[in-house]
């Protein structure tokens, strides 16, 4: 069955086409490289050990749907492709509306009208805001979007279940990731952030590999137990077997229509500072950082409860946080 990638040539995109790759499934990578790099295609190509498709275009343009679907017989799609950084999407609100919103309709008008029925959308916990309770479950409440970012993923939720209400056969999943990191094992691909790093463990690791100078730890004044903010860090490897898991309960659906969300992280919570200690143990170097005041928008602490996700995608985590900081540390090395 061929899956359509779009934003296949990124971070979490390429782990996942090696993953389908894994399960049986041929993959078409559609990308328009603003925010990733060809070289990724090489790396998962000596991964899976044969060439793989892809398609250099924008997913705002009507026409690069309507020649992948009219060269390609796709059985589904995996929706990566979107801007993804909170800052700049308060800048450049427009920017984010456009990229996020206007092209997932676009796809969804396009899918209709050449019959591809199956989607599983990149979404995030960033949906929940400050939970009122941890850990956060399907059930917990969405807050209103703190950035343009944000709430570009509630409403492409939206959006999406509002088709899948509206349209006989369609079936599409919302995963809500947590916080991404490590790298493949075989360092061939990674994260390859473009500029300076907005999330922890990218960061980290340039600081620690000299690009980058003093790592800094926002607050150390939140309520918990060592001051730090707390998230659930989740190897991208586990994460991208999570697509292949949603995307085969999807093609198990009978007729009709079908749509849920499924929290994808460890069910764990880390400070930032056990993230600094974690990574010390799995290197066996010391990083050098520094105490800063809070940053505005952070929230105090959010990790999953994936209790749905293991009993209905039948999926779970089997990589430790330092395991997840050690493969980030060797690839940082092999690209540095």
């Amino acid at each position: 069955m061929k899956i359509l990638v779009t934003g296949g040539a990124g971070f979490i995109g390429s782990h996942t086409v090696v993953e389908l790759h894994n399960a049986g499934f041929e993959s078409i990578i559609l990308d328009n490289f603003s925010n990733s790099e060809k070289k990724a295609l090489s790396g998962i190509e000596a991964i899976i050990g044969k060439p793989v498709k892809y398609y250099e275009a924008d997913i705002n343009e009507a026409s690069t749907w309507d020649t992948i679907f009219t060269e390609q017989k796709i059985d589904g799609i995996i929706h990566f492709a979107a801007a993804k950084a909170v800052g700049e999407s308060v800048a450049k609100p427009l920017k984010y509306y456009r990229n996020n919103i206007a092209a997932t309709v676009l796809m969804l008008e396009k899918m209709m009208e050449h019959g591809v029925n199956n989607l599983v959308f990149s979404s995030s916990c960033t949906v929940y805001g400050e939970p009122d309770a941890l850990p956060v479950t399907e059930n917990s409440a969405v807050k209103p979007a703190t950035s343009p970012y944000g709430n570009t993923k509630q409403v492409c939720e939206v959006i999406i279940k509002d088709t899948v209400s509206s349209t006989q056969h369609f079936h599409a999943i919302s995963l809500r990731y947590f916080n991404p990191i490590g790298a493949h094992e075989s360092c061939l691909i990674g994260e390859l952030p473009l500029g300076v790093p907005a999330n922890l463990v990218p960061f980290l690791t340039q600081s620690v590999a000299g690009i980058r100078g003093q790592l800094a730890v926002y607050g150390s004044d939140y309520p918990t137990s060592d001051g730090t903010a707390i998230r659930d860090y989740i190897h991208v490897v586990d994460l991208a077997k999570a697509h292949v898991s949603a995307l085969n309960l999807l093609l198990k659906q009978p007729e009709g229509n079908y749509y849920d969300f499924f929290n994808i992280g460890t069910g764990t919570g880390s400070s930032v500072l056990e993230v600094i200690t974690a990574f010390e143990e799995a290197t066996n170097l010391k990083v050098d950082y520094a105490i800063k005041p809070r940053r505005d928008g952070d929230i105090v602490a959010v990790y999953a409860d994936c209790t749905k996700s293991k009993e209905i995608l039948g999926w779970q985590t089997q990589k430790s946080l330092k395991e997840a900081l050690g493969d980030a540390w060797n690839w940082q090395k092999k690209i540095s």
